[in-house]
C-alpha cells in the first residue's frame, strides 16, 4: 500500500524501477564505501536482486518517487539476513537516498512503509551494517530502534583502505 506525503510518495518497487534504481544503487558502488560491492552493475545484471523482493513476504523493496516526475528518490530493502535455513526470521534492512535528495525524510518515509509492510510477517530482529562515518544512517537506524550492537574492525577494503561495518539490531 502506497504512503504519501506532499512531496513524497512511496511504494513497492517493480520491474520497471530496474534502470533507475541500477543507476543510484552504481552511484554508492562508484563513488563511496557505503556498500561493498567494487564494480559497477548493468541493470540485467541487478534483475536478480530486484526479483528476489516481491510485494509480498519478509523480503521487500519500497521505492520513494516524487509525485509528478516518478523520479526515484531513494529505496529500502529487507533481505535474508544470512542464507541458513535458521536465520529465516531475521532480515537485514538497508537505505539508499538518491544524491540530491537528501534531508526531505525520503529515508524515514522510506522506513516507515517497510515496517509497516513487515509488520505482518514472521519476522523476529531485523539487523543493519552501517559503514562509519555516516551520523545520517545512525541517526535514522536508531528513530526506528535499531541499537548497536557491535562493529566488525576493518572488515572490507575499498578504494585501497579497510573499512569497519558497525551492526544496529531491532527486534520486531
Amino acid at each position: 500500500m502506497p504512503s504519501q506525503s506532499k512531496e513524497v510518495q512511496v511504494r513497492p518497487g517493480v520491474e520497471g524501477d530496474l534502470e533507475a534504481l541500477t543507476v543510484l544503487y552504481n552511484h554508492y558502488v562508484g563513488e563511496t564505501a557505503i556498500t561493498f560491492d567494487t564494480a559497477i552493475f548493468t541493470p540485467e545484471e541487478r534483475r536478480p536482486w530486484l526479483l528476489s523482493h516481491p510485494e509480498d513476504g519478509p523480503h521487500r523493496l519500497m521505492v520513494a518517487t516524487e509525485p509528478n516526475t516518478q523520479e526515484i528518490l531513494g529505496y529500502a530493502t529487507s533481505s535474508p539476513f544470512r542464507m541458513k535455513p535458521a536465520y529465516a526470521t531475521s532480515v537485514e534492512t538497508t537505505v539508499y537516498v538518491a544524491p540530491g535528495s537528501g534531508r526531505r525524510g525520503v529515508g524515514t518515509l522510506l522506513y516507515t512503509a517497510l515496517f509497516e509492510a513487515l509488520s505482518g510477517e514472521d519476522i523476529h530482529r531485523a539487523y543493519a551494517g552501517i559503514v562509519p562515518p555516516n551520523e545520517a544512517s545512525v541517526h535514522l537506524h536508531e528513530r526506528f530502534g535499531f541499537r548497536h550492537v557491535g562493529t566488525y574492525r576493518e572488515v572490507g577494503r575499498k578504494f585501497g583502505r579497510y573499512w569497519d561495518v558497525a551492526w544496529y539490531e531491532k527486534p520486531l
